[in-house]
């Protein structure tokens, strides 16, 4: 029989590793005012900063919203009816749709810091909280560039090549085998870029601990990329997504009564029935994403904390063990039998 090494016990100073569900559970109840204050401000200045955005993107669209109004107007002389074309309107949403994820990364990054800080309870002084801010910031803008620039681009391009109104001449033929492709396009570079942004989803939280951008996007998509990883992302996704449609919905509902009062303001203040009409469809979208913030966003970065602790725990208990057991092959040493 080969002589048996014991197998060192784990250091004193180790903890086990809690659950993830227990972790944001103490969190939540532990450091709930510093979680409320910290996403009260962010989602309070996004909703200024969103507003700007939106009043920008209506002034670059202006001159679509009185070119719909002169041939409305022309229209009705005619007495005839008037469909106007949103294409030009999709284009210049999906082109300053970057501008919109961009402000959104801006604003998970502190609720992030805040929340990675708490479920790490480990205190950091001020000037690293700032760093690691930074660094935040900096995974958001990263992981976007890379999700989101292949499905967009694939939308922009479906609604050039197959967005027309039906009385106007297509670029690509109506029924055909390229038509059907490109309208299928942007479902299934969404459905990929889906898959990255799962494969990124602990990179804020990976930052938050100290890593680079590029570190952090690395160890990611190495922590994610197994299948008890794969599958431990996509068990808290699923429910933290729901969580948020179920927010949003009822929220989005709930502030419909808006949509008549800042369409008759906006037509009053700019005489333009098309601003107005767009403006007051977007009013309800715009609350129900901020309550759907301001409910889910400490509880999604607080999970994904905890979750990446967990994952980041158990490949180093995973190194250790191989680290063990390639030291007891070192070791080993064949007993000599009697000549």
């Amino acid at each position: 029989m080969p002589p048996q090494r014991d197998r060192p016990p784990p250091p004193a100073t180790e903890r086990p590793h809690r659950g993830v569900t227990a972790t944001v559970s103490a969190v939540l109840r532990h450091d709930r005012g510093a979680l409320a204050a910290a996403t009260a401000r962010v989602v309070g200045l996004s909703a200024l900063a969103g507003l700007l955005l939106t009043a920008l993107v209506f002034a670059l669209s202006w001159p679509l919203f009185t070119r719909m109004r002169n041939r409305r107007a022309w229209y009705h002389h005619l007495e005839d009816s008037y469909l106007h074309d949103h294409t030009a309107l999709a284009r210049i949403a999906l082109g300053t749709l970057p501008l919109y994820l961009l402000l959104l990364g801006i604003g998970s990054a502190a609720p992030q810091a805040v929340c990675s800080r708490a479920a790490a309870a480990a205190p950091r002084p001020l000037r690293e909280d700032r760093a690691r801010l930074r660094a935040l910031l900096a995974v958001y803008t990263l992981r976007g560039l890379i999700v989101w620039p292949l499905p967009l681009l694939a939308a922009y391009l479906a609604t050039s090549l197959t967005g027309q109104q039906l009385d106007t001449p297509e670029p690509l033929e109506r029924g055909s085998l390229p038509y059907q492709l490109v309208a299928a396009s942007p479902a299934a570079d969404l459905f990929v870029a889906v898959l990255l942004r799962l494969a990124f989803a602990v990179a804020p939280a990976a930052a938050a601990t100290g890593l680079g951008p590029r570190a952090a996007l690395r160890r990611s998509w190495s922590l994610t990329r197994t299948r008890a990883g794969a599958t431990r992302v996509l068990a808290l996704a699923l429910p933290l997504a729901a969580l948020c449609a179920a927010v949003l919905r009822p929220a989005t509902q709930l502030a419909l009564p808006l949509r008549p009062l800042v369409r008759s303001l906006l037509e009053q203040a700019t005489g333009n029935f098309f601003a107005a009409y767009y403006g007051g469809i977007l009013a309800p979208v715009i609350v129900g994403i901020l309550a759907a913030a301001a409910t889910t966003l400490p509880l999604t970065c607080t999970a994904f904390a905890a979750l990446h602790d967990r994952l980041t725990g158990r490949a180093a208990h995973r190194r250790r063990e191989e680290i063990e057991r390639h030291r007891e092959q070192s070791t080993y040493v064949r007993p000599t039998g009697p000549h």
